[in-house]
């Protein structure tokens, strides 16, 4: 498991409006944080894009396994127990990790 990779991911129990169910997930945490810990960082995806302020669009290919164009919910970073992640689907470019990060930027700052 590394940073940039996209998992299928079950997110339940959730609350209100939290992102729930099995759905894929971005992990943003870094490489070794990932290696010495039983958590990860991650960003859930949806595909009801409404274009957040922070957030980033990413356009389904082979790369990310994506089966529909979908959002990165910046504002919904979470950390989960790798034991929730079902399997690996893909990942994003490098270019949209640095998109993510500085959405985390924004979202912080704002």
């Amino acid at each position: 498991m590394r940073q940039r990779d996209i998992y299928l991911a079950g997110q339940d129990p959730a609350i209100g409006t939290e992102q729930q169910g099995v759905r894929p997930v971005v992990i943003i945490s870094g490489d070794a944080l990932n290696e010495m810990t039983e958590l990860c960082i991650i960003c859930p995806l949806t595909t009801k894009i409404k274009n957040y302020p922070g957030s980033v669009v990413i356009s389904k290919n082979k790369q990310n396994g994506l089966s529909d164009d979908s959002e990165i919910l910046i504002f919904q970073v979470r950390v989960i127990a790798k034991k929730r992640l079902v399997r690996k689907i893909g990942a994003v470019t490098e270019s949209e990790l640095v998109r993510i990060k500085q959405g985390l930027t924004d979202v912080l700052t704002f």
